[in-house]
C-alpha cells in the first residue's frame, strides 16, 4: 500500500536535492527515496523531515497525508 505525501513536491518547490533534505533531516538519502514513493517510514522520520522542509509539527498534514 503506498502511503500519500507530498514531500518530493515541497523539496522541488524549496529547489533542494534528495542530497540536501537528507542531510538536512539526518536521514539517508534512500530513505528519502523511499518516502517519496509512498513506503511506509517510522514517526521519528517523518519529524524529521517535516522539520527539514521548515514546517511545524502543527503542519504536518501539509506534507504527510495520510
Amino acid at each position: 500500500m503506498k502511503h500519500q505525501n507530498n514531500v518530493r513536491k515541497i523539496r522541488e518547490e524549496r529547489l533542494m536535492s534528495k542530497m540536501e533534505l537528507a542531510r538536512l533531516a539526518g536521514v539517508s538519502a534512500a530513505t528519502i527515496d523511499r518516502i517519496e514513493r509512498g513506503e511506509l517510514c517510522r514517526m521519528e522520520t517523518k519529524r524529521k523531515i517535516i522539520f527539514a522542509l521548515g514546517f511545524t509539527l502543527a503542519d504536518k498534514d501539509k506534507v504527510f497525508v495520510d
